[in-house]
């Protein structure tokens, strides 16, 4: 039985770029939106909701509204780290239902790699944070907190280096089919915990890459989709959640997804065993392993094994993930996955992935993004997909 859907994705477009010396970041939030206008059958004046993140230029949406000649009723620029743009698609689909707008724009664009940000630093966030003078006294980073969440999963359910590297390892066999991924080169299990530690247990091919570019989406109506053609694809489901360090109660080998995972499958009336291929955000490997299981994919403690079974690798395993390469190889445009998880699962839906790693009919996929930090506070969001006839 064909299910129905508030909106539709009609449009996608993941920019080349991976390191953007030559672009500015609104020129690049204008050229995603082109691909992706262009990729629905759409224009710039048929868009009435813009959808960004709080990084972009100006003062949120009505300076790239202007930058863009964007004609809109509509606009939207919650901010929750990575998973914002997954985020974003619920609150497209919400705003559409509500008569707020009929065609959303969503646009993602950075140049962290042009610049010379490193993942190694803590992100800047100003001087204000509630948690400064209790966190930054310590000076944490990025890596050093995957890599206590990781060491206390391994602690808790015997999780190992080598099953952590099966998530690489099936990233890299789907981006040696990517001309664009920053890494190409299929790696072993071996040159995964042979590469250099960068916080213990997280190695070097633990993390993932620094890239710039970016990508946006178009969310419709669902009158306006029928008039565009069977390639849109309907929004089934959505959550989001936010989870964090709840005074000290608080339990590292989970994450947000647990919350957001289950509020999109009840949405969208289906189960995990019922999603076909799963985009999931990968900031670093240990991120990958407690989103499965979060999302329902194994049982909890189980991910080590899930992975290490050959399951995510496309054509091999039950769960193929993040056919593009993901953030580990292909492409994490301005530290904030979320977008190009939503673009790939659309890929997979209409048949538009490389066909050595489309899965054979793919009718129902998911979409997960993590924002934030999943050892501290987290922004979780979750959206189901399917092809019209699902």
């Amino acid at each position: 039985m064909s299910r129905t859907s508030k909106a539709y994705i009609a449009g996608i477009y993941e920019h080349p770029t991976r390191k953007a010396i030559d672009k500015t970041i609104p020129q690049l939030h204008a050229e995603v939106a082109i691909g992706a206008l262009k990729d629905a059958g759409l224009t710039k004046d048929d868009v009435d909701g813009y959808f960004c993140d709080g990084e972009a230029p100006g003062l949120g949406g009505m300076s790239m509204a202007e930058y863009m000649g964007l004609n809109i009723t509509y606009t939207d620029t919650t901010e929750t780290g990575g998973s914002s743009y997954v985020v974003h698609v619920g609150h497209a689909v919400e705003a559409i239902a509500a008569g707020k707008c009929n065609v959303a724009l969503i646009t993602l664009a950075g140049r962290p790699r042009a610049e010379g940000v490193s993942s190694l630093a803590a992100r800047a966030r100003g001087d204000d944070l509630p948690e400064r003078g209790f966190e930054i006294p310590y000076a944490p980073v990025i890596t050093n907190m995957y890599g206590m969440a990781a060491m206390r999963h391994m602690y808790e359910y015997g999780t190992t280096s080598e099953q952590l590297a099966w998530i690489k390892v099936a990233a890299s066999h789907h981006a040696q089919y990517n001309e664009h991924a920053v890494l190409r080169d299929v790696v072993t299990v071996e040159d995964v915990v042979n590469s250099p530690m960068i916080s213990d247990p997280l190695h070097r091919l633990d993390c993932c890459v620094i890239s710039d570019g970016g990508g946006a989406l178009i969310v419709v109506s669902p009158e306006i989709a029928k008039s565009l053609g069977d390639r849109c694809v309907k929004v089934l489901g959505h959550g989001e959640a936010v989870k964090h360090l709840n005074g000290g109660r608080f339990d590292l080998t989970y994450t947000g997804a647990a919350k957001s995972g289950p509020i999109a499958f009840t949405e969208a009336n289906l189960k995990p065993t019922d999603i076909e291929y799963a985009s999931i955000y990968d900031s670093f490997t240990i991120t990958v392993l407690e989103t499965i299981e979060d999302l329902g994919f194994c049982e909890k403690g189980q991910g080590g094994k899930f992975v290490s079974d050959g399951n995510l690798i496309s054509g091999v395993g039950k769960l193929p993930f993040n056919t593009d390469g993901g953030g580990l190889c292909n492409n994490h445009p301005s530290n904030r996955g979320g977008m190009t998880k939503v673009i790939e699962a659309v890929r997979q839906l209409r048949g538009e992935a490389h066909p050595k790693v489309q899965v054979p009919d793919c009718k129902l996929a998911l979409a997960h993004g993590t924002g934030g930090q999943i050892s501290a506070r987290t922004g979780a969001g979750t959206v189901i997909l399917g092809r019209n006839d699902a």
